[in-house]
């Protein structure tokens, strides 16, 4: 049994009061497992691996070991006979029959800021429509304003090539992501004395020395002033400063907040996840997907504060050797936990980056922008796991099979929640918008 098993048993085991010797739920827990992902009233949840930078698909999910760009990294096997992965990637080749690899991705972006904005949210950023990325779409969707917690959060956000990519445009503040550790700069942050990457939101306590009492005076006077506000001010804007401080208001008096404090988690369990931010962020997301919230976006941005790390224009297997370590540790863990939770069978996974990289080594070492013929990953709740959808030449260079768009992807994703994609939204230009102007690659639905 693995220290994941053996963490899950012990906490049913404590909290049930059943001793060794007691009940068995060797075939009990799996079967109450899938009793709750086959509930119809079980909502649908999605979780963004956003890998910043562009990751190297010849270095992860689609291997070249027999030509000259394949570079320096061996080729392993996966639970899927043919189906190979790259060495660093270990404990999510155990989970390949959960994983449907989409090879033939071709996109037409390959500047940093605009990809960010056309993998977010499935259009280029031009014209006056400000698009909002899918996580606000489907947050909005699969959502209810019933709920405590924030419809998308987004974890570990490097926002700097494109702040409005992750925004909620259009569809306005009540849908916006709540970020935590986000950033907008490279930075190099300290770590704790636990040495676990620390993930926390500023706004849900009161600042040091004021007491509950002093906190609800400063609250009534707040909602005077603010109602006061709202009546002579009765534009948008007012409405939109109106939305975020009611929902930051809702959220540090729900106990739902809890979801955020990852101190809950054995250590064991938060070691397994890893103590990198990214790691750490995984686990949030499935505490988050527990406690309701639809969209989460976790970023894998660099393996030590923020930034692009899969932007390996220089030393590119130093670099996508240690992304893909604490990359293997995060989402192999989620998928477990997920699973021996029933939670893995209505959240959707999605893998990607802003594009992939050439697969021609560059005199630095490096591999530089490449949106021509790159991959992309989705697996759980929806999706057929256990094969490949699409083909690259053997030099890496073009899809000769089964090319697909971000497009296609994200349409796969709205129809894996239960979303029809062609739902649409009307714009601040008053014409309706769908979520997603593209069909679902219907191979790798379920």
């Amino acid at each position: 049994m693995n220290t994941l098993n053996a963490l899950h048993r012990r906490q049913w085991l404590s909290t049930m009061g059943i001793g060794i010797g007691g009940l068995s739920m060797s075939g009990w827990l799996p079967a109450l497992a899938d009793q709750l992902a086959t509930d119809p009233a079980r909502r649908r949840h999605c979780i963004l691996l956003w890998m910043s930078g562009g990751p190297s698909q010849i270095d992860t999910f689609d291997m070249k070991p027999n030509h000259e760009n394949g570079g320096e990294f061996h080729e392993i096997e996966t639970k899927v006979p043919g189906v190979r992965f790259s060495e660093h990637l270990p404990k999510l080749a155990t989970h390949a029959d959960k994983l449907a690899i989409v090879r033939g991705l071709s996109t037409k972006e390959g500047d940093h800021g605009r990809a960010t904005h056309v993998m977010h949210t499935g259009h280029r950023p031009m014209g006056p429509v400000r698009y909002p990325a899918i996580g606000a779409t489907l947050g909005k969707q699969l959502g209810s304003d019933a709920d405590p917690l924030p419809r998308y959060v987004s974890v570990g956000t490097y926002r700097a090539f494109d702040q409005s990519a992750f925004e909620a445009g259009f569809l306005g503040p009540r849908y916006a992501p709540l970020f935590v550790g986000a950033t907008d700069a490279p930075t190099s942050s300290a770590t704790p004395a636990d040495g676990f990457a620390e993930l926390k939101i500023e706004c849900l306590k009161s600042m040091p020395g004021i007491t509950a009492g002093q906190t609800e005076k400063r609250l009534a006077m707040w909602r005077q002033l603010q109602t006061q506000f709202v009546a002579q001010h009765p534009g948008s804007a007012a409405r939109a400063q109106e939305t975020v401080y009611q929902r930051t208001l809702q959220l540090m008096n729900s106990g739902a907040s809890g979801a955020f404090d990852l101190k809950d988690e054995p250590v064991a369990l938060r070691e397994a996840y890893g103590k990198s931010l990214f790691g750490q962020g995984c686990l949030m997301a499935r505490r988050l997907v527990e406690h309701g919230v639809p969209f989460v976006e976790v970023a894998l941005s660099g393996t030590s504060g923020g930034g692009a790390g899969w932007d390996t224009h220089q030393d590119n297997f130093t670099g996508v050797k240690d992304l893909s370590q604490a990359l293997d540790s995060g989402w192999a863990t989620l998928m477990e936990d997920l699973q021996q939770r029933g939670l893995l069978e209505s959240t959707t996974i999605l893998w990607m980056g802003e594009f992939g990289r050439t697969p021609r080594i560059n005199g630095n070492a490096g591999r530089d922008h490449f949106p021509k013929a790159w991959t992309c990953v989705l697996a759980g709740g929806g999706i057929a796991g256990g094969q490949i959808h699409g083909k690259t030449s053997d030099d890496g260079m073009e899809v000769v099979d089964g090319n697909v768009s971000v497009e296609n992807v994200l349409a796969t994703v709205c129809q894996a929640v239960g979303v029809n994609p062609k739902t649409t939204n009307q714009a601040d230009t008053g014409r309706p918008i769908a979520i997603v102007d593209g069909d679902p690659i219907s191979a790798i639905l379920t």
